[in-house]
């Protein structure tokens, strides 16, 4: 049993990033208990992170973090002003730069109280924050404080860590000699600018401000000019190369920068023209054309967009999409361990064959859209219905044959496929593993994988080939690796009884897996699609059940069991998919209802976008905010949960008269893949805000997790 649970802990915490608990105590702070009317006193969040554990400054770096959000709910007579961030941490993990807090932070907001203000007050806020070691967990709590309003101020026993707390927070307006410069005039995209100053530390860097039209690289060049001043050389990346180069810098200049005593001075540097660039060395102009052309091809920008593809195909293993085939592999390998070295070399062999014959035919697909026209974008596989719909089956009979209901030999058809891969453990099914892990994992697209697969989708078909091969080989290596040093297998528990309760238990990561995929399946089959293909998937069990029980192991009339069975799904499958599914003809979303009923239910009010649907937006003066998303998309899910569709956004949207449109890529629909391929993204998410003057470029929020913070930033910006 503890062998069992070992296992089991280790499968929870890949899966950890969606259902872990929070591990940061969050608790607010007061500089006085009491406070007269007309002071500005200070609230702090604090954040007590566990050994290894960080939380993110307001920019979280080349990482996809979400920095702290704090709502305030304040009583009749306190206002809030801005949250001020202490100085971070720069962490720098293979050549990935971060900005962190370790240990513990508190976010200082001051509290301005009325002249007029009275009686006992609660402070209340809301705070979510992402938190990480080895894997990012979303923390959330519901804080609150009290205080009294008195013809004296009072200091709070939280006071003392209040005042320690503003101590590290970057000074401002501090006079010191610092100015930016650019270096040379780089390329359309990036370019080098120069940040000297009067250090007094060797370790001095600048931390840069969150921008929306650019991003200031991690990275920082140290050198030393004549008269003692430290130059930091830094790259400028552009969201977009239609856009200016910033005028101006903004961010906060370190001395001891990775150091937790560090010092900061917050600054915000024009950039002084003259000498630098020569004047006949800048375009004047910049062609707009209509296609993104592809990236520069050479060895080493090969090379790293390869490592780029395999590291993501690595990462995808610990991704929500492709934990239940991750319990199965565990699973066979405990079994795998009393056969012979041979056996198992075989097996992972034939599951790597698996993967790669898999990811071939994705890029195959790919290649072919491409000659014939058609726009390709990373799992658009899951874009169509009916695959949605085989894999929904698929991952039923799984789970049923796990849970014991029937039992599969090799001679199976497409159920003993199915049923082998988490049974018998052969050749035939470590193949179909291989695909299966394939299928669950295109949904997902992990860190470092979106610019290696964007890139693919630019580039001729040996290209795309290659890349694909790398993403296969990085899903497929750890299973790969156990297969040729068996020896490793000694690590996991040894065969026993207790086998048979992990398998029942393996089977509810996949039946997790099932449910996903029934909820994004049957919503595309109108309104009875829920209830049809939830009536069909339980037929298929009983039918399951009544085969394993009477036919299987039963010992007479197992003809008269077989028949009942298949009546019973027979009758499954007429009245749920055929009468009240009619999979055949997938149904078409009813945008205009969902929207009205978002107004009733105080949720944003979406409308189906296109492009011209945006364009009289715009032309009638609105602000346009635009979600590129699909249902089979878990980081789109968890923006919208966490960023989009919450009270401060949709307050924000009224307040400036936006319109919200949706683009929903769950169902193929090639002009929303030409405008992701436009602004060269391979798949969904992309959310655009739209200024109102239809002559200003989009602006493009961050790719992976972004904060509520951010998008009310660029609402505001596309307001002015």
């Amino acid at each position: 049993m503890r062998h069992c649970l070992y296992i089991l802990l280790l499968i929870c915490c890949g899966a950890s990033t969606a259902l872990g608990q929070a591990k940061t105590k969050a608790t607010l702070l007061l500089s006085a208990a009491t406070a007269k009317a007309g002071d500005t006193i200070f609230a702090g969040v604090r954040l007590q992170m566990p050994p290894h554990w960080h939380t993110y400054w307001k920019n979280s770096g080349d990482l996809p973090g979400a920095n702290t959000q704090i709502e305030w709910q304040l009583p009749s007579g306190v206002t809030a002003g801005a949250t001020e961030w202490p100085v971070p941490e720069k962490s720098i993990v293979s050549e990935i730069t971060a900005y962190v807090y370790n240990d513990e932070v508190v976010l200082i907001t001051p509290l301005k109280l009325a002249d007029n203000v009275s009686g006992p007050l609660v402070i209340k806020a809301k705070v979510r924050w992402t938190e990480c070691d080895k894997i990012c967990l979303q923390g959330k709590a519901e804080l609150s404080a009290d205080m009294s309003v008195g013809a004296t101020t009072i200091p709070s026993a939280d006071s003392g860590l209040i005042d320690t707390a503003q101590k590290k927070l970057p000074q401002k307006n501090a006079a010191i000699d610092a100015k930016a410069f650019w270096e040379n005039a780089g390329t359309p995209s990036e370019r080098p600018v120069i940040i000297e100053w009067s250090a007094t530390d060797s370790a001095a860097d600048f931390f840069p401000f969150p921008s929306d039209d650019f991003e200031i690289a991690g990275a920082t060049d140290i050198a030393k000019t004549a008269d003692g001043k430290i130059r930091l050389r830094k790259v400028v990346k552009k969201s977009d190369d239609k856009n200016p180069w910033p005028t101006q810098v903004s961010g906060v200049l370190v001395d001891k920068a990775n150091a937790a005593n560090a010092i900061g001075f917050e600054v915000t540097l024009p950039m002084i023209s003259g000498t630098e660039i020569k004047p006949s060395s800048v375009p004047t102009t910049v062609s707009q054309p209509t296609k993104a052309a592809p990236p520069p091809l050479s060895i080493g920008v090969l090379i790293g967009k390869l490592f780029a593809a395999f590291l993501g195909g690595l990462i995808l293993n610990i991704m929500p999409c492709v934990l239940p085939v991750i319990a199965l592999k565990i699973f066979g390998f405990v079994q795998q361990g009393k056969e012979s070295p041979q056996n198992v070399l075989k097996l992972g062999l034939v599951y790597t064959l698996g993967v790669i014959v898999s990811f071939l035919l994705l890029a195959m697909m790919v290649i072919l859209f491409q000659k014939a026209g058609g726009a390709a974008s990373w799992g658009m596989q899951m874009q169509y219905p009916h695959y949605r719909l085989a894999l929904t089956i698929v991952c039923v009979l799984v789970a049923a044959n796990l849970f014991g209901l029937f039992e599969i030999n090799l001679s199976g058809r497409t159920m003993g496929a199915a049923g082998n891969l988490a049974g018998k453990h052969g050749t035939a099914g470590a193949f179909f593993n291989g695909v299966l892990a394939t299928a669950l994992a295109t949904p997902c697209t992990a860190p470092f994988m979106a610019p290696a697969v964007g890139f693919a989708f630019t580039q001729p078909p040996h290209i795309i080939i290659l890349l694909f091969l790398a993403i296969a080989l990085g899903l497929a290596t750890p299973y790969l690796l156990l297969s040729w040093r068996p020896n490793w297998l000694k690590f996991l528990p040894k065969p026993g009884a207790w086998m048979d309760k992990f398998k029942t238990a393996m089977g509810f990561p996949m039946l997790a897996a099932a449910i996903w995929l029934f909820s994004l399946t049957a919503p595309s089959f109108g309104e009875d699609g829920e209830l049809g293909l939830g009536l069909f998937l339980l037929m298929l069990a009983v039918s399951l059940w009544i085969w394993g029980t009477f036919v299987q192991r039963g010992g007479t009339r197992k003809v008269l069991a077989g028949l009942i069975a298949a009546i019973i799904l027979a009758g499954g499958y007429g009245y749920g998919l055929e009468d009240l599914m009619n999979w055949r003809k997938p149904a078409k979303r009813n945008y205009s209802a969902e929207a009205a009923s978002a107004e009733i239910s105080g949720k944003i009010p979406w409308k189906q976008w296109s492009v011209e649907a945006v364009e009289t937006a715009r032309a009638e003066g609105h602000p346009v905010l635009v979600d590129f998303t699909a249902k089979w998309c878990v980081t789109c899910q968890a923006n919208k949960k966490i960023s989009i569709e919450v009270n401060a956004v949709r307050k924000k949207l009224k307040e400036i008269n936006a319109i919200a449109f949706i683009g929903d890529n769950t169902d193929p629909d090639p002009a929303i893949v030409a405008e992701l391929q436009k602004h060269e993204k391979a798949g969904v998410p992309l959310v655009l805000v739209f200024p109102a003057d239809k002559n200003k470029p989009p602006i493009i929020l961050p790719d992976g997790l972004f904060s509520a913070g951010t998008m009310l930033e660029a609402l505001d910006k596309a307001a002015k």
